[in-house]
């Protein structure tokens, strides 16, 4: 095995080993994420040849703007596991970089003192007390100010100066060498010792770094809707005013995030007109993601939604709710966007004299442009999409949710994202890369704060379970947040299109409580919208994408209450605030999923069962022991139903769960911990 050194060349006076530290990713190529008030566990291997005392401990820096290492933020000592694995633990503050280190050393202080208390012959006690002044004395010299007067104090209570000179003198009696063994072994001089150690034989792993972002990085609830469709009446294109009056609403449903689709000047030359129709009509207002007409380009407003000024009112209205405005990011060019010709080298032209037009086979976007990346004026496209974020940074945006960016070069996006947080580590970014799973969790590696997974179309009992438990405890949650959408504009799952009112319910549920992070296409799930353009397709029929929408979000059928519950059941419970937590339950019947999450400050405990039936009523018996849970050895707990506002008694550790998919499709208990019983009541936690 090789060792973990910021030097790699050969010391053999470095006794010390560290191997296999941990978290890192790619050996430390990439960070580890973590959100502020998060921990940071670092474990490693840390072990020396023969007996001798080893210490260990983790320290933490922070990283300059230019990679270097800033000033230090922290030391502590690394507790022993057994078997050399050794343990720390650190928390973060502040968003931004910082990296960390192990270093380890041979103590001889721990050594002799270890070597002391077990020696039972007078004369070698003795001799060995004068070889721990020697030591003491050393630990002064690297002393200063009262630490190493009372060392040399110390030092001199233990053995005396001419006993030392002399180093054979008499035995002292019985009663003085068991003094000096108690002054050795007390806790004023190991704790001294500790303070000055001799560490000019250190080693010291690698350093790795750790991107440390906002919470909302963490956990966020994320809402989308089309600004353009927010007019009160239907009869006329919706502006930020009117966006600013759906906001008190969904503020109240409890997101924290809304996400609008671009808001730029929409392109002209190759409109699609109603669903995704290559002929437009005069009054179709087009794809939002076709960017760029003579109005302008990405650092534009559609001058039917309002001007500058309006925006930023409205991010800062948002924020007086709670709420953080996300954009979209999507770097394409409808084809009269203003780069077209006054940047013509960053685009793809044919032999014909035409720009090759955007394509997923079978679907054709001919109304965008894509970037092509190679060219000789790359630099200068980098700068530019650059100063697109910080436009908006500029106007109070700091979420972002990115359009396809599995389709830009890696190394595009590993240098923007980095350039964005030197000065703004505030910044949030959402990768909506739908495509093959290492490149989504390059993605991640590259900086990306959270992931569009593929939770949206698994729907079996061992599709959930085998995916939750990959996101949440395979080494990748190092880094791959993962974000839960049920349905997106460009996405309308079969389950939901078959499942009618039950499988929203269901999926939403689902996505609201296995992740920290979860997103709607707001107005269309609160509303059950479920017909497809076309037989087999996920794509919606009259999609927003292509034309106005207006909607009565006050009908009776809307889920506005459901999603309003739900989203304060996770306000008010921080198990639900985090990922890595989740657990899954042997329900005897596949069509009944059953989780639990936990929070391990708290102990708050909750149980998810979701019926994956819509159309069935579902039943069974949970296998869930109360002790698993941290609920103690009682055969006794009372359940609160939060959704229903319910009660129940649980007996044992087997319990018969029955839902009914058009009454409760999913349910969330409460745990409540039996206290005592007195006079035929019980009384609970």
């Amino acid at each position: 095995m090789t060792t973990e050194t910021a030097d790699p060349g050969p010391r053999p006076w470095q006794r010390a080993i560290i191997e296999n530290v941990q978290p890192r990713v790619d050996d430390g190529r990439y960070p580890v994420k973590r959100a502020i008030g998060d921990s940071v566990d670092v474990e490693a291997d840390a072990f020396t040849d023969g007996h001798d005392q080893l210490r260990v401990v983790l320290a933490w820096q922070t990283e300059a703007a230019d990679g270097s290492l800033g000033s230090p933020a922290g030391e502590i000592e690394m507790a022993a596991l057994g078997n050399d694995r050794w343990r720390g633990r650190f928390t973060v503050e502040r968003p931004g970089r910082l990296r960390f280190a192990i270093t380890a050393w041979v103590d001889g202080f721990r050594t002799w003192r270890h070597d002391l208390l077990r020696r039972v012959d007078p004369d070698d006690i003795a001799l060995a007390l004068i070889i721990g002044a020697d030591l003491i004395d050393e630990a002064a010299d690297r002393a200063s100010g009262a630490d190493a007067e009372r060392l040399r104090a110390l030092a001199l209570a233990l053995v005396p100066a001419p006993a030392r000179s002399a180093g054979t003198a008499a035995r002292p009696s019985a009663a003085v060498l068991a003094a000096r063994q108690a002054l050795a072994r007390s806790d004023e001089l190991a704790t001294l010792m500790d303070r000055h150690p001799d560490r000019r034989q250190q080693a010291r792993s690698a350093f790795y770094p750790v991107l440390v972002e906002p919470v909302l990085a963490r956990c966020s609830a994320w809402y989308e809707f089309f600004p353009r469709s927010t007019s009160p009446d239907g009869d006329r294109h919706g502006t930020f005013a009117d966006c600013a009056a759906w906001l008190p609403r969904i503020a109240a449903m409890g997101f924290d995030v809304v996400y609008f689709p671009p808001i730029h000047p929409i392109g002209r030359v190759r409109r699609k007109g109603p669903n995704n129709s290559l002929e437009a009509g005069p009054d179709d207002p087009g794809s939002p993601w076709a960017i760029g007409a003579s109005e302008g380009g990405h650092r534009s407003i559609l001058p039917a939604l309002g001007t500058e000024a309006d925006f930023r009112d409205l991010v800062k209205k948002a924020s007086t709710l709670g709420i953080a405005i996300a954009l979209d990011i999507a770097f394409q060019c409808a084809p009269d966007h203003p780069y077209v010709t006054e940047h013509p080298q960053w685009f793809r032209w044919r032999p014909d004299g035409t720009v090759q037009y955007a394509e997923n086979p079978p679907k054709k976007y001919q109304d965008i442009y894509p970037f092509e990346f190679e060219n000789d004026d790359w630099q200068g496209l980098f700068d530019e999409l650059k100063a697109v974020i910080l436009h908006w940074i500029d106007a109070g945006v700091t979420v972002f949710r990115v359009d396809n960016p599995h389709t830009k070069p890696f190394a595009m996006w590993e240098w923007l994202l980095a350039e964005i947080r030197k000065d703004h580590p505030e910044t949030v970014f959402l990768s909506e890369a739908f495509t093959r799973p290492r490149v989504m969790h390059h993605l991640a590696k590259l900086g990306f704060s959270q992931s569009y997974t593929y939770f949206t179309w698994r729907n079996s009992r061992a599709e959930l379970t085998d995916y939750l438990t990959e996101l949440n405890h395979h080494p990748s949650r190092e880094y791959f947040r993962p974000n839960l959408w049920p349905n997106t504009p460009d996405i309308l799952p079969e389950a939901l299109q078959i499942g009618g009112r039950p499988a929203f319910i269901a999926r939403f549920v689902l996505a609201a409580t296995m992740g920290a992070n979860y997103g709607i296409y707001g107005p269309a799930f609160e509303m059950l919208e479920a017909t497809a353009r076309a037989p087999g397709t996920e794509e919606y029929a009259d999609s927003e994408k292509y034309q106005l929408r207006h909607r009565n979000l006050r009908a009776d059928h809307s889920l506005e209450s459901l999603i309003t519950r739900v989203n304060a059941i996770r306000r008010s419970h921080p198990c639900l605030q985090r990922d890595w937590n989740i657990r899954f339950h042997h329900v005897d019947n596949d069509q009944l999923l059953c989780y639990s999450k936990a929070d391990p400050v708290s102990g708050q405990v909750l149980i998810c069962l979701v019926n994956l039936d819509p159309h069935h009523v579902q039943a069974g018996m949970l296998d869930l022991a109360l002790a698993d849970l941290g609920l103690g050895e009682q055969s006794n707990c009372q359940v609160h139903e939060l959704l229903s506002d319910q009660r129940h008694l649980w007996h044992g550790n087997r319990h018969y769960v029955e839902l009914d998919p058009q009454r409760s499709p999913a349910q969330i208990f409460k745990p409540r911990r039996f206290l005592r019983r007195e006079h035929d009541f019980d009384y609970y936690l």
